[in-house]
């Protein structure tokens, strides 16, 4: 479709449905949050506000998040928390579960809630996602913006009070709970570039239930179109889009832009979800339930396989690129000699629910028993590839007279089940004991069980290096896992005098896998005033490793390098040194004020200092080939992957990488930051002016790197302590007047930067050579005096300012009309540099970090690599 094809639609649509909307009421609009919202999170005492709170939380209101153009959950916080850092590009499986984390820490430090009780993690593990490796964190792009009521952020550690993986902080996405009225709403959008076209209609209702209840039911569906990074391929082209050299001369019509928009950015996806709410109150006992069903199929682009890639030709079965002349009856996929860009195609289908009581018994002890239980599941496909063993073995017979060549173009390559079920009891009671407010007692307990299986691949798959881009699971990989946790908490709340309150909590807990803990919390504030508070936290943390960091195993395929990931304490692992994980322990401290210099303008200031003993990382890839060239060790490593019962492709001996990583207890961690928030209302003749500044500032520093080069180079440590923003500030202003309102956001990131290594490092002779802005790191052993492995660029993305702005306009009381764009300047992160002071070789990426296309931006950047995105939605209230 033309550029802005999503925009003109969604004004079709506006103009065709507005006039079913005119004759209907609307409720009155929320407003946004002013620190007065009674919250949830953070603590068990009943009637404390955002502003009331001795714990720094921040609330987003419907409203606030009504005007966030991309129906996206990730999105609506990535543009209003300064802590909150959203991944914006994936690789292979982690594109469809695309991670977040609060202040740099791991996703799996982040508890997410949906009122108030535990949200079940992701099948998907991130593996080979830098900054996010690790993660298995809930996929919170699967919630509907149109279902929160509001979402409450605890911006500290809270692993005492919910669990052992609140060590960053907390989301809690509280339900809507009408019980009539209702809202539906259409938005079209698309990039710059007329790339990722969205649509997306959502629908939210109410509907009583007899007299003490309330069913609201939320409807979402979400479709995007394929977004690309980059254009060309170094191995087929060169910069000016001629071909490459050593190009047999019949691929000429692979060179100029034939090549343009073959390189994967995000996939191509389609959502569609379901999430009620209810509850009914019989009088002094209210039964509730609430839960979701969603379904998300994708298909994501992997990296293009040049005609050659599946050949058989005498001297050349590995398929690398030889000018020799073609011969189109010797390769598969070559009609018009295009080469091939194979597809991963996921099928993910996961559901929720809750069902619990809570009320009110004898002399005042208040309940809420609940028990949850959620689960994930994801089908993995390979499809328009082909399997080349399959084709040389074929066309071999063919040429003995034995039959056809063929190869099949797809397989199944297996998938991922996670279920967890939690039960909970959480009791509670207020006593009188002459204190400025009467002092409350929590205590409570909740079983946990979290079963993680990895399924087995078919035949094809799994037949020596499976289908090109992404082979099977293989019998090996397979299996079922399952883990139990028991926990129990105390907790006390007392105010002793007007203005001073003080929170203690104590939790319990026992793993079946990993022993027992004992972690506590304290939490204090002092109101010196109406107009300025102190408080303060400190706490201590756990977090057992999940059960997909524990047995998750696969081997990840790229057209030229193979990186096998094994489960940490298997026998392959074993081999190499890859001891089994064991629990992290936690840290945390924070202290801050509260600010009220003048009615309606409230100024907190939160600092806060996290430690984190043996951290839970995925090692650097140990190279057993790398480039072609055999590394020192490397006969240990493939014994190590005969030992798991890997096959590699033969081509990654001559030329291509070979390696395994897996996952450690490898670093400790220090983090520390400071959290800046106010907002102010001002009131005009002519309208009304909401502002406030949020901000975060940010840093992570390793203490103690236990393995060292080369299982975390400095490569690893850029990841952990440069891949986050230093800062990140988000100015907001929201005008209205009568049925006009615009909303204009400002977000200042810091810059981003991790360690990259150039595809091209030695000369033919083995020794370094060190392009003009490389740099050696003496992290590990030397080699005849200096180690290829140790040459570095820095790969920056500077800081940047991104301006967000949305215009709505309301017809009438019940049809709203807005256009806006995210990213209105179209800023990208930067292109990496161009290699200087070598001559590349032929068909070798000439950039510093190793890139196979052209002009891809830096993927690590807090902003996303597509540019701008632009939207108009149509919202109808009833």
């Amino acid at each position: 479709m033309t550029r802005l094809s999503a925009l003109k639609l969604s004004l079709i649509l506006a103009s065709s449905w507005s006039a079913c909307a005119i004759a209907q009421d609307a409720p009155q609009e929320p407003q946004t949050d002013d620190g007065a919202a009674i919250i949830v999170t953070g603590t068990r005492a009943v009637g404390i506000s955002a502003a009331e709170s001795a714990a720094p939380v921040q609330v987003l209101s419907e409203e606030a998040i009504s005007h966030v153009g991309q129906p996206n959950l990730n999105q609506v916080l990535t543009q209003m928390v300064p802590g909150f850092t959203a991944q914006t590009q994936g690789t292979d499986l982690s594109s469809f579960s695309l991670s977040a984390r609060l202040r740099g820490l791991s996703p799996n430090h982040t508890l997410v809630l949906v009122n108030g009780k535990r949200r079940h993690g992701n099948a998907i593990l991130q593996v080979i996602s830098g900054a996010f490796q690790g993660s298995a964190a809930p996929s919170i792009d699967v919630i509907p913006p149109d279902a929160i009521s509001r979402v409450e952020v605890l911006q500290e550690g809270a692993a005492a009070v919910y669990g052992t993986d609140a060590i960053a902080g907390v989301l809690n996405f509280i339900l809507k709970d009408n019980d009539e009225g209702g809202s539906f709403k259409v938005t079209g959008g698309q990039y710059y570039d007329s790339e990722g076209e969205l649509f997306s209609a959502s629908g939210n209702v109410g509907f009583k239930l007899g007299e003490e209840g309330f069913f609201n039911l939320t409807l979402f569906h979400r479709r995007q179109d394929y977004t690309t990074v980059g254009k060309g391929q170094v191995l087929v082209t060169q910069q000016d889009g001629t071909l490459q050299p050593n190009a047999p001369a019949q691929w000429s019509n692979l060179a100029g832009d034939a090549l343009s928009g073959i390189n994967g950015g995000q996939p191509k996806t389609n959502l569609n979800v379901a999430f009620y709410n209810m509850g009914y109150d019989f009088g002094g006992v209210e039964l509730y339930s609430f839960g979701d069903y969603s379904r998300r199929e994708g298909w994501a682009k992997q990296g293009y396989r040049h005609p050659k890639r599946i050949c058989y030709e005498s001297g050349n079965t590995g398929g690398s690129v030889t000018p020799a002349a073609y011969d189109p009856s010797i390769c598969y996929g070559d009609t018009g000699v295009v080469g091939m860009v194979p597809l991963q195609h996921v099928i993910e289908n996961e559901y929720s629910f809750t069902i619990g009581a809570k009320g009110e018994f004898g002399g005042g002890w208040n309940y809420d028993v609940s028990g949850t239980y959620g689960s994930q599941k994801d089908d993995i496909w390979t499809e328009s590839s082909a399997h080349r063993e399959i084709w040389q073995e074929s066309y071999q017979n063919q040429l003995s007279g034995i039959g056809t060549a063929n190869t099949p173009s797809s397989a199944y390559d297996g998938g991922f089940k996670l279920a967890q079920t939690t039960l909970t009891t959480d009791i509670r009671k207020e006593f009188d004991v002459g204190m400025a407010t009467p002092i409350t007692l929590a205590f409570g307990g909740e079983y946990r069980k979290d079963e993680y299986e990895i399924i087995a691949g078919d035949s094809i798959s799994t037949y020596k290096t499976g289908v090109q881009s992404f082979p099977g699971y293989k019998a090996s990989d397979a299996g079922k896992f399952d883990r139990s946790s028991k926990a129990g908490y105390l907790n006390f709340i007392a105010k002793p005098t007007d203005g001073w309150s003080v929170d203690f909590a104590g939790r319990y807990e026992d793993y079946t896998d990993f022993g027992d803990t004992l972690i506590g919390k304290v939490t204090t504030r002092y109101d010196f005033s109406d107009a300025f508070a102190i408080r303060g936290t400190a706490s201590t943390g756990f977090r057992a490793p999940t059960l997909q960091e524990q047995k998750y195993s696969t081997i990840n395929v790229g057209p030229t390098s193979a990186v096998a990931q094994l489960p940490a304490g298997s026998p392959a692992a074993a081999l190499l040194g890859f001891d089994s994980l064991k629990p992290e322990k936690s840290k945390n401290f924070s202290a801050g004020f509260v600010v009220r210099p003048v009615p309606k303008l409230a100024i907190t200031v939160d600092g806060y200092l996290i430690k984190i003993k043996d951290r839970i990382t995925g090692t650097a890839a140990r190279n057993a080939v790398l480039n072609g060239v055999a590394q020192p060790g490397g006969a240990d490593i493939l014994n190590a992957l005969s030992a798991a019962g890997i096959v590699l492709d033969s081509a990654l001996f001559t030329s291509g990488t070979i390696g395994v990583q897996s996952f450690t207890n490898g670093v400790d961690t220090r983090t520390w930051g400071i959290d800046f928030s106010a907002s102010y209302p001002v009131a005009l003749d002519f309208g009304q002016l909401n502002l406030s500044l949020t901000a975060n500032y940010n840093k992570t520093k390793i203490t103690n790197n236990k393995l060292g080069y080369p299982l975390f180079n400095a490569a690893s440590e850029s990841n952990i302590e440069r891949a986050n923003p230093d800062y990140k500030v988000v100015a907001n202003a929201l005008f209205k007047s009568g049925r006009f309102a615009v909303n204009l956001r400002e977000t200042f990131y810091g810059k981003t930067s991790v360690l990259v290594r150039p595809a091209f490092t030695s000369s033919a002779n083995g020794s370094v050579i060190i392009p003009e802005g490389g740099f050696l790191i003496a992290d590990g052993a030397l080699v005849n005096g200096v180690n290829a492995n140790q040459l570095y660029f820095n790969g920056v993305a500077k800081a940047a300012a991104i301006t967000d702005l949305e215009v709505n306009y309301d017809f009438t009381d019940a049809v709203t009309f807005s256009l806006g764009a995210n990213n209105l300047f179209n800023k990208k992160p930067e292109i990496p540099k161009l290699l200087k002071g070598v001559v590349v070789p032929t068909g070798v990426s000439p950039y510093e970090n190793g890139s196979g296309s052209y002009s891809a931006s830096y993927g690590h950047s807090a902003y996303s690599t597509s540019g701008g995105y632009y939207y108009a939605r149509i919202d109808f209230k009833f």
